[in-house]
């Protein structure tokens, strides 16, 4: 890459994930144990070359007197190495009883990058740098670019930190805050109706490698509970058993598979057993750019797989449909419109409009636009622009919320009249007469029309809750929210599921797990505003003002022009009594009466 000391034109850049990490008060550290402090952190630079690194792949570009700067093929090896850093920090701390504990903190950034033998270079290595100075002791801060890699729950605890300002980066870059991940969720059976907007998914057998006869057949068993699992999406479409089953064991390229099954991914592997411990390889290719999009190496445990409890399968199902909805957003974000296909457009404009960011949410917005225009006969886009105007008025981005509803119930019939069985259109065109035109009696026979198509349709049962919420209904409210959680816990809008749930869990009077979910919700996105006025209200219920008080003026950051008259002209409940008491309890908080 490198001729004369000069970056050769029109070179490909490869993308790595960059890590930094620096010891905290290292300065201070020096001038006082000057010997001491040089020989831990030799003691532990050699830990990370000789453990760390190997483990997950990655290689020490440099390493300065208080600091070293690592490289990885992709996000998730480096968040696991950073978690995997900081956790031997805190072992040798626990060995080093009578000296000063060491922290370290870690930024990391996905960029292409420029790179010789001494060093890498590029603003993302400068920004992978700047991010480092966001995260304080034993703490991991990284880019959106790492975070949209990253499963919640599976593969770290996010915490959503917002738009942060770096030195000598001219705008705001959002951030997030990483941790280890806590207990795997479990994903609910259930049959997800479909529709014409999806990539499609081929799963192929996976191949025995040294297996005993025994054995065998466990690559079919995998395949097949993969194909189930990931069926129950309505994101993509799942190629039969049937089909697929006819490429076990053939020496099939992509290109075959792809010719005959008219694939968008293909997910493949191969596994081997020994004393009941089964070490799965497996790799998702995008058939388009002929590019391995994920892999990974997962261990399980046979009998745990063939009875349905083992993680293994759960793990598998979720990084593959992360993995795909990932690709889709990066070819939104790199690609003109008319060059992708309607489901890469699709899946792309439904994550930009929920991140709550004003250019990503009118990106969405051109978006669906054009997918109603290129599909007149189908429901999807025009259903999702009808969503797309009801939460512009929930970030009160609006100054005529009744032409708002005007314009997505006007989508939501375009929906209809295209397909009266959508049951995403019929939930959505329920959310429209909740949210914006306050009738809850409407949108309940939306919604149950809806679950009669559907019955495992989350958002219908989110939406549920909403509309038993603004009609008072808290029990029915709070039931329906939390069934919506079970149908689908691993979602990458769950931010958005826990939001609302918690609005349910305030009207059913259950504080608490409304403040844990306004709490989750907000870890994964500090911007949305719908999830501080949950928590207030629940925090002022709850004895806990001055809490309330702290979750407010975060509020009136992202909001300042809140007042309770703006308020009770938005909410959905607003001629109900328990408005009121809403109401009162946001001013008590400290949302301004009036402006």
């Amino acid at each position: 890459m490198f001729k004369s000391g000069k970056v050769s034109k029109g070179a490909i850049r490869p993308v790595k994930t960059i890590v930094f990490a620096d010891l905290v008060e290292s300065v201070r550290m020096m001038e006082e144990h000057e010997e001491e402090t040089i020989r831990r952190w030799l003691h532990l630079v050699a830990r990370i070359e000789r453990e760390l690194l190997p483990a997950h792949d990655g290689r020490l570009v440099k390493s300065t007197g208080d600091g070293v700067m690592l490289e990885f093929a992709s996000a998730r090896p480096a968040v696991q190495a950073s978690l995997a850093l900081q956790a031997m920090v805190r072992e040798e701390n626990a060995r080093s009883v009578n000296s000063e504990p060491i922290a370290l903190r870690v930024g990391a950034h996905t960029t292409p990058v420029v790179a010789d033998t001494h060093d890498m270079y590029g603003k993302g290595v400068n920004l992978a740098a700047r991010l480092m100075t966001l995260a304080g002791p034993h703490e991991i801060v990284v880019s959106p670019e790492v975070r949209d890699a990253l499963t919640a729950d599976l593969d770290a605890d996010i915490e959503d930190l917002g738009e942060c300002f770096l030195k000598h980066v001219a705008e705001p870059v959002r951030t997030y805050r990483v941790g280890a991940a806590g207990m795997q969720p479990v994903i609910q059976p259930g049959q997800i109706g479909t529709n014409e907007l999806r990539p499609t998914i081929a799963v192929i057998p996976f191949l025995p490698r040294s297996a005993s006869p025994e054995y065998v057949v466990l690559g079919d068993v995998l395949a097949d509970e993969t194909i189930t699992a990931l069926s129950r999406s309505s994101e993509w479409h799942v190629i039969s058993r049937l089909s697929t089953s006819a490429f076990r064991g053939r020496d099939a390229s992509l290109i075959d598979i792809t010719t005959r099954l008219s694939a968008t991914y293909v997910l493949s592997g191969a596994y081997t057993v020994l004393n009941n411990l089964v070490v799965l390889t497996a790799e998702l290719c995008d058939t388009r750019t002929k590019n391995v999009v994920w892999s990974k190496v997962m261990r399980g445990n046979v009998a745990g797989i063939l009875l349905g409890d083992d993680p293994l399968l759960e793990e598998l199902v979720s990084e593959v449909g992360f993995a795909a909805m990932r690709q889709e957003l990066q070819l939104v974000r790199s690609n003109p419109l008319p060059t992708l296909h309607s489901y890469t457009l699709l899946l792309g404009a439904i994550a930009l409009m929920h991140r709550t960011q004003a250019a990503d949410f009118s990106k969405a917005h051109q978006i669906l636009e054009f997918l109603a225009e290129r599909h007149r006969r189908s429901p999807i886009p025009a259903a999702w622009l009808a969503k797309w105007h009801v939460l512009r008025v929930a970030q009160g981005w609006v100054t005529d919320p009744a032409a708002e509803a005007g314009l997505a119930l006007a989508k939501t019939r375009e929906a209809l009249d295209a397909d009266p069985s959508c049951a995403l259109a019929l939930a959505i065109a329920g959310l429209v007469h909740s949210n914006l035109k306050k009738d809850p009696v409407t949108a309940l026979q939306c919604q149950n029309e809806a679950l009669a198509i559907n019955p495992n349709e989350s958002l219908a049962w989110l939406w549920k809750g909403i509309a038993h919420s603004v009609a008072g209904q808290g029990e029915m409210a709070f039931a329906s929210s939390e069934r919506s959680l079970k149908l689908s816990p691993l979602d990458p809008l769950k931010y958005y599921y826990d939001s609302l749930a918690a609005s349910a869990a305030v009207s059913a009077g259950k504080f608490e797990r409304a403040i844990e979910l306004a709490n989750r919700s907000l870890r994964a996105n500090r911007t949305h505003t719908s999830s501080y006025r949950a928590l207030a209200i629940a925090q002022v219920y709850s004895g806990h003002l001055s809490d309330a008080k702290a979750t407010v003026a975060s509020l009136l950051h992202y909001e300042p022009e809140l007042t309770v008259d703006k308020f009770l002209k938005r909410y959905p409940g607003s001629a109900a009594e328990h408005a009121k008491s809403y109401a009162s309890a946001l001013q008590e908080a400290g949302v301004p009466n009036s402006q």
